[in-house]
């Protein structure tokens, strides 16, 4: 080991939104591994796993009859609803966004509409419409936004090759998260929602990024307070430990029996850490401080982007954020090298960063929520440094191309 301590924005792709090693969470691992090592929730499932089931139906809007599905990561529960959404609906068509990204496994990676999975031939059921992107439009004005959107859905997706009565779900992501930390228009996801009702039609939501505290609220789609049908976690949800969850309408979850079921998953100890992990939330205030800090770390962006032509574009709600470079601020020629050279100078100046997006050209800031302000602080230090050294043309570009690639 070297000693080097490095100021981490990624909460290793925002799975510690708590921190790392948190000792409660330690200690309750511990003590549910000597308590109960294992049961499977396939035939035994005990009080750790039930009690997970119902915090999680109580933080997740919709009085309706709601049930809980477990796995072991998001790439496993959207496969969940890749599967049982169709069968409940006994439609065969599901809807999903360019620049989506759901997973690895063949149900998610289908619904995926991200270029890193693209070399893959998913599920024929799936058809991918246009995000909303408000700093680059997919029709070319910001104005209409929404509604081109909602009519592109409406008047050609529908009218043509998926047509409302074969759609049996629309799984978005509230904040487009590995497509670039794309913050939609207010009004899209109400007007989501309402097509989907009309039609009757399931909305899901993927929060396996973004949910669990990290925009502010407990949902990205909170901000919007429309009410899915399903909701899909994982990443933060066990703290550090393998768990993801479906939370779901009893009707969808409850449509078939044992055809998408895991041995390990919700296993007690993960179940344990989630629960603790959950609690730590709220004990120490964790959605309120991503709020706050959040903004004050937008601020300080906005103030860094005023300094570096090549930032083109600052967003993102709480601490979920997103900051695209360009070549070109009036064309937004997206920068993917200068992108990968900033990332790479920060982890030798000692930050941690990770770059996303379909142009690979936009520095994702998810860091763990116990962020203060003095790391903020320290964080756009180092980031003015690297921008200021990506000027003067001090970074190895050499080893940026060894460093580059996702």
């Amino acid at each position: 080991m070297s000693g080097k301590e490095y100021l981490d924005l990624t909460a290793g792709w925002a799975v510690a939104s708590i921190g790392y090693s948190h000792p409660r969470v330690s200690n309750k691992i511990r003590e549910q591994y000597d308590t109960l090592s294992f049961t499977s929730q396939l035939s035994a499932p005990e009080q750790t796993m039930v009690s997970l089931a119902q915090k999680l139906i109580e933080i997740t809007p919709g009085d309706f009859p709601k049930k809980v599905w477990f796995g072991h990561s998001g790439s496993d529960a959207n496969d969940c609803i890749a599967k049982l959404v169709p069968l409940e609906k006994r439609r065969s068509r599901m809807i999903s966004f360019m620049g989506s990204y759901h997973g690895q496994t063949m149900g998610s990676l289908s619904l995926s509409g991200h270029p890193a999975l693209s070399s893959f031939i998913g599920s024929g059921n799936v058809v991918k419409t246009p995000y909303p992107n408000p700093y680059r439009p997919p029709f070319g004005e910001t104005d209409r936004l929404t509604d081109q959107v909602i009519e592109y859905l409406e008047k050609e997706v529908f009218k043509t090759i998926c047509p409302p009565e074969d759609t049996a779900g629309i799984i978005i992501e509230g904040i487009q998260s590995d497509g670039g930390l794309i913050v939609p228009p207010e009004d899209f996801l109400p007007r989501l929602e309402e097509i989907c009702r009309r039609y009757d039609i399931n909305l899901i939501f993927d929060e396996v990024k973004v949910g669990l505290g990290r925009t502010g609220k407990w949902f990205s789609f909170d901000h919007s307070r429309v009410v899915p049908d399903a909701v899909v976690l994982g990443k933060s949800l066990g703290g550090g430990l393998p768990i993801s969850s479906v939370v779901a309408r009893k009707e969808i979850l409850d449509v078939g029996t044992g055809i998408h079921m895991f041995t390990t998953s919700g296993n007690p100890v993960s179940c344990a850490a989630s629960l603790e992990n959950i609690q730590i939330i709220e004990d120490e205030s964790l959605i309120e401080k991503a709020k706050k800090n959040g903004n004050y770390f937008k601020s300080l962006l906005n103030e860094l982007q005023k300094k570096y032509e090549c930032i083109g574009d600052i967003r993102g709600k709480g601490l979920a954020i997103g900051v695209e470079l360009v070549a070109e601020r009036e064309a937004k020629i997206p920068a993917a090298e200068k992108t990968a050279a900033i990332c790479y100078r920060c982890y030798e100046l000692g930050l941690l960063c990770f770059y996303v997006g379909i142009h690979n050209n936009v520095i994702e800031i998810t860091p763990p929520l116990t962020i203060t302000k003095q790391e903020i602080d320290l964080a756009i230090s180092i980031l003015d440094q690297a921008f200021l050294d990506l000027e003067k043309k001090n970074i190895n570009m050499d080893l940026v191309k060894e460093y580059a690639g996702w």
